[in-house]
């Protein structure tokens, strides 16, 4: 048993080497094609020939006076070391900007991850329970409207009546959480201001997630009370509610919890338009204002990061997955 896990994470670790290659290249190669010049964006008035110095040593400082390789090899090397880069406006190391905006955004997606599983569990299960009858189906009906809702739309309309409207939580503005004191122990936490801060950010990112987990443990819940075990549990006289929670639920949860894992990466890319609407300082944000200023360096460290945080929480879904299920990795491993 230990040799086969030992092998199956050896295999997984290989795997998780050559996607960050992979993903470096294409993180390097798609930023080059965003359209516009990065040297005129940061200094848009220096356009005369005055300012062909000033222009050629920006485009050393930005390294983009190398060829594409050579660029290339100079980010590589820089991921290597830990050195990230710089922003170029403030001049400030990228890790420290990561250090301020990563616990935002990790904290966003926690938060949205907890209140999408809170609201689906029991939701899947009475839609399972009720299988074919109106609650079944007006459950269904929900999730259907809830999947085609853009968070966009469902973060402005929050802002528009639960902030401005009705004046019940704030729209914008963020407290220093736990995490954050984590990862800068100067910050003070004020735990009050920040759970009501997050909590139109997290509900907005969780809704979509609501109907996608409902729908799996749905699927899997009405597969899983039709097996002989829970035949036998109702013959013993077993509680309805205790075959649901106690006996149906673990062997129905499978799915749905390597979804939420595998759901990281849309978390993610919804968290960017949530932090940008509800002005989070989080790595979304970031992520806007490098686009917007064309900061290759910077651009290219804040996705490798998510790419190495996404590939991460994967890598550890899957070896949780093989712990619980040795079928999983004997599958995997070669004979």
């Amino acid at each position: 048993m230990r040799t086969e896990l030992l092998r199956f994470i050896a295999r997984r670790l290989v795997q998780l080497v050559i996607v960050l290659f992979v993903v470096s290249i294409f993180t390097f190669l798609l930023i080059r094609l965003l359209p516009g010049d990065p040297v005129q964006t940061i200094i848009p008035f220096a356009k005369g020939p005055q300012f062909a110095k000033e222009r050629a040593q920006l485009r050393r400082d930005l390294g983009l006076n190398k060829s594409l390789l050579g660029q290339y090899w100079s980010y590589v090397i820089g991921l290597l070391q830990g050195h990230l880069g710089h922003q170029y406006s403030s001049g400030l190391p990228v890790s420290t900007l990561v250090d301020q905006s990563l616990p935002v955004s990790l904290q966003l997606m926690i938060y949205a991850q907890v209140i999408s599983l809170v609201f689906a569990i029991p939701l899947g299960i009475l839609a399972a329970y009720r299988a074919g009858t109106k609650t079944d189906s007006a459950i269904n009906t929900s999730s259907f409207a809830l999947l085609a809702l853009p968070n966009f739309v469902l973060a402005l309309f929050l802002s528009f009546l639960i902030g401005a409207k009705l004046h019940w939580l704030p729209t914008a503005g963020y407290a220093p959480g736990w995490l954050d004191q984590f990862f800068d122990g100067s910050q003070h936490m004020q735990l009050g201001q920040h759970l009501t801060d997050m909590i139109l950010p997290s509900v907005t990112l969780a809704v979509g997630q609501i109907a996608v987990y409902m729908r799996l443990l749905r699927s899997d819940m009405i597969a899983t009370l039709q097996e002989n075990f829970i035949t036998l549990a109702k013959a013993k006289g077993i509680t309805n509610r205790r075959i649901l929670w106690r006996h149906a639920l673990r062997p129905s949860s499978l799915t749905m919890l390597t979804v939420a894992g595998l759901n990281v990466g849309t978390l993610i890319g919804g968290a960017i338009v949530v932090e940008v609407i509800y002005d989070l300082p989080g790595m979304g944000e970031k992520i806007f204002q490098a686009v917007e200023s064309r900061s290759y360096v910077e651009l290219q460290s804040y996705v490798v990061v998510i790419a190495v945080l996404f590939v991460v929480v994967n890598f550890l879904v899957d070896f949780l997955y093989a712990v619980l299920d040795p079928r999983i990795r004997r599958a995997r491993t070669p004979a």
